[in-house]
């Protein structure tokens, strides 16, 4: 299962087509709150953070995974704008597994799902 914290529906319909094509279940979590308490009931095998999503604050998201013991070896990726680099940093800092562009994420998607 990968647990993705997306509103874009543009990227979450992405999300979506191509772990059906791969035959990955995913699992869209609409906050903070929702997604910690997805993750709690099942590990998922990777979580995805719209890193440009200021409605379901990511970075905190990501630090609240980070700091909890049983979820901190979870692999989270992040997809943001190049362009944004203080959130950049802020992810980084949070302790993100990988940060790619909006445009790079889209094109490693597949590799991304599948390798999970």
């Amino acid at each position: 299962m990968v647990l993705a914290l997306v509103d874009d529906l543009m990227f979450r319909s992405k999300i979506k087509s191509t772990a059906t094509q791969l035959g990955v279940r995913v699992v869209f979590a609409g906050s903070r709150d929702a997604a910690l308490t997805a993750m709690q009931s099942e590990t998922p095998a990777l979580v995805i953070l719209d890193l440009n999503n200021t409605r379901t604050d990511p970075v905190d998201t990501l630090t609240a995974i980070k700091r909890d013991s049983a979820l901190a070896s979870i692999p989270v990726v992040g997809f943001v704008s190049h362009v944004d680099v203080a959130t950049i940093d802020a992810a980084k800092a949070a302790g993100i597994d990988e940060v790619l562009a909006r445009s790079a994420f889209t094109m490693k998607l597949p590799e991304l799902l599948a390798g999970r």
